[in-house]
């Protein structure tokens, strides 16, 4: 077993880590960066927008599933997570969207002193290089290359001639203010292709002005080391042996909602009960480890057959987004996205879901294993909030009144799924059977001042010196958008 040391070792080469390890490398620290994925940056299906969907459940996907639910009819639901350098910003859909100002008030009305809206909005516009110019809202000349779709696909702008029909806002910008309404969408795509943070922070923008930043990919983190109360070390796998590398000044997990609390919890951080029944020994008593847990329930199956082939999948197969209002709900809490449907076929989908959902649920880790890959039960309780299924439930009737309208009905010859509108009964049971996730985990090593708080508003550790999160866990309420933005932002 080796010893190195550098200044910072950023434990997780994902969108957090990337963005970390950059911007700390930019001084004159030196920076490891382990990531457990490989490079990536050869493999064609990355840059290529239409591709996304065919990464899961790959060599470059975590494969894991969010435990059956009875809310969601004892269903098992996918969870992509990237397993690469960039992490989900090399494998997901490449929504840009911050949702709306009060989604970032909140974290301070948890707790989170400081973390507001209008603190974390120059961030938002320093990571930013917007294609519609800089405003007080937007940035430009950033790393975060976003753009909206030049040629849209036929049923992303027969979105917005729907929504317009049904008297709904037409946006120019759904990151520009109010996002109530119908927007093409901001895209992390340049020039057609895939724009990550490995080519926003790694690859460009004076990447290579950075001599300080070490990236270690192939590299799984087992344990963090500890000196009395101090973290100074991690251990992780190099070419099948394991090495303990040494910060100077601090080690920083970035390993996401899923990956943090579980190499918290294999340290010794977390509930002492849990720690107690896996054989751990307490480094510290955090029993917020692991709970809050939360994310988006999406509606799947709202399809429509088309009346002729729609051609091939452009930008990232979908290109528009909806936001509105469920009943009662003082700002928007649905959205609707657009699926284009697969190799210019006639079946294409319309796909509601929640982003103002309530239901929390927790990441347990049952058993240990030398390697890392732990039996876990990642269960987010999707709709277990009575309030969140009768509000996805909703969310069907403007879908239908979508295919209704005179820019639908030039394209759809029937519904397929449902095949016709349905009771209420019968919607509630609909979304139960056809919820999935908009894959916006957050929330399991959540920053406050409570007693379930992980981290403290500086990001440190409770309890333990030299070691800080930063990465999606963190976020204490589930923001009404994706979590790309949110994440590269903290």
């Amino acid at each position: 077993m080796s010893l190195a040391e550098y200044d910072y070792v950023v434990v997780g080469g994902g969108t957090a880590g990337c963005v970390l390890a950059a911007r700390l490398a930019a001084g004159d620290a030196a920076v490891l960066l382990i990531e457990a994925g490989p490079d990536g940056r050869g493999v064609a299906q990355i840059p290529d927008p239409a591709l996304w969907t065919k990464l899961h459940k790959t060599s470059l996907d975590w494969g894991y599933d969010y435990a059956p639910s009875a809310h969601v009819a004892g269903r098992a639901i996918a969870i992509p997570r990237g397993r690469v350098l960039g992490g989900c910003s090399a494998t997901n859909a490449m929504q840009w969207y911050r949702g709306h100002p009060d989604d970032y008030d909140a974290w301070e009305r948890a707790g989170a002193a400081g973390w507001n809206f209008r603190a974390l909005l120059p961030y938002f516009r320093r990571a930013e290089d917007w294609e519609g110019g800089a405003s007080p809202l937007r940035g430009v000349d950033g790393p975060m290359r976003i753009e909206r779709p030049r040629d849209p696909h036929p049923v992303a702008a027969a979105m917005l001639d729907a929504a317009a029909e049904l008297g709904m806002p037409v946006l120019d910008d759904v990151n520009g203010g109010d996002n109530r309404g119908v927007a093409l969408s901001n895209l992390n795509i340049a020039s057609g292709r895939r724009h990550s943070v490995v080519d926003g922070y790694l690859s460009g923008h004076g990447a290579r002005e950075l001599p300080n930043l070490t990236v270690l990919t192939g590299s799984v983190a087992v344990r963090l080391g500890f000196a009395g109360s101090r973290c100074e070390s991690v251990f992780h796998v190099v070419r099948g042996a394991l090495r303990e590398t040494r910060a100077r000044r601090e080690v920083i997990v970035t390993l996401g909602a899923l990956g943090t609390p579980q190499l918290l919890i294999r340290s010794g951080i977390g509930d002492p009960r849990v720690l107690a029944g896996l054989g751990v020994r307490v480094q510290a008593a955090l029993p917020g480890v692991g709970r809050n847990l939360q994310d988006h329930p999406l509606l799947m199956g709202m399809s429509f057959r088309a009346r002729r082939r729609l051609g091939l999948v452009r930008d990232n197969g979908g290109g528009a987004i909806l936001n509105w209002c469920s009943s009662g709900a003082s700002r928007p809490d649905l959205q609707a996205l657009v699926v284009q449907g697969r190799g210019g076929g006639d079946i294409f989908a319309i796909s509601p879901g929640l982003l103002g959902s309530r239901s929390t649920g927790y990441l347990r880790v049952h058993a240990l294993s030398a390697d890392g890959r732990d039996e876990m039960e990642i269960q987010p309780n999707l709709l277990a909030e009575p309030s969140d299924a009768l509000a996805v439930a909703e969310s069907m009737d403007l879908i239908m009144e979508l295919a209704g309208t005179r820019a639908y009905r030039a394209l759809i010859a029937a519904p397929v799924m449902p095949s016709a509108r349905l009771s209420r009964a019968d919607k509630l049971r609909f979304a139960r059977e056809h919820c999935a996730a908009f894959c916006h985990p957050c929330g399991t090593a959540a920053m406050g001042t409570g007693p379930d708080a992980v981290v403290d508003p500086s990001l440190r550790v409770i309890g333990v010196a030299g070691l800080r999160v930063a990465d999606a866990s963190v976020i204490p309420v589930i923001p009404a958008c994706g979590t790309q933005a949110p994440v590269i932002a903290i």
